[in-house]
């Protein structure tokens, strides 16, 4: 398969995945890809680092990590990539962009290639289940990711190709990122392993991580509520 080849197939993808007829999808996606309603998960994420670090330094070393998988994940893709790449968003490209179905009006910047979100979101998921290692917590972080992913080509802002990169240079970043804070954090005292089922093995409990995950849960019924909502006002 040649270059076009694949460009095209992309294209048609896309298509196939954009959109529905369903007015409370539309509401859903709005709800799930708009970054105010992940606040709540941001904030239990900040209550778990809070609670299982004993040292101010400790806690900023995670929060400066996770703020640099942002800036480095999201800010490099929308001033450098985006730019320099010049991909349209499916909703202007002269080829496509009539075929797109929009939702409500949005169609978002000018250029797609990376999606900030994919990379945003997947940069967070893979630090913090590097950082806490624990299987369920990593499905729901991961899930949660992918969730955003699946927003960007319903509303269709994204190619499934921008989604890819972006999921690649986020899974990229994350990994260097917790890397790095492992370098940093052996500096200052030797890592101890946990042996127990009330913690992970790197000393985070498991009952603080259950927070996250319903936390994640409740955002999610938050956006189906708001959806259903929506069809009755």
């Amino acid at each position: 398969m040649d270059w076009a080849s694949l460009i095209e197939f992309d294209k048609q993808l896309l298509l196939m995945l954009n959109g529905s007829d369903s007015l409370f999808l539309d509401g859903l996606v709005k709800t799930l890809t708009t970054a105010a309603t992940w606040i709540p998960l941001y904030l239990a994420l900040f209550y778990v680092v809070l609670k299982n670090n004993d040292t101010v330094q400790k806690i900023l070393l995670i929060v400066v990590c996770a703020a640099f998988c942002v800036l480095l994940a999201g800010s490099v893709d929308d001033l450098l990539v985006k730019p320099l790449v010049a991909r349209w968003r499916p909703t202007h490209d002269p080829e496509i962009g009539v075929l797109v179905d929009v939702v409500n009006g949005y169609r978002g910047g000018n250029f797609g290639f990376f999606s900030a979100h994919a990379s945003n979101t997947f940069s967070i998921a893979v630090f913090f289940s590097l950082l806490i290692r624990n299987r369920i917590f990593s499905l729901f972080l991961i899930g949660w990711s992918l969730i955003n992913c699946w927003t960007r080509l319903y509303l269709g802002v994204h190619y499934p190709g921008d989604i890819l990169i972006g999921l690649l240079w986020g899974g990229t970043v994350g990994t260097f990122v917790w890397y790095v804070h492992q370098k940093i954090r052996k500096r200052w005292a030797f890592p101890r392993h946990y042996v127990s089922e009330q913690y992970t093995s790197t000393g985070y409990m498991v009952s603080d991580i259950d927070v996250v995950i319903c936390v994640l849960v409740f955002t999610l019924f938050y956006a189906i509520l708001r959806a259903c909502y929506f069809l009755y006002v």
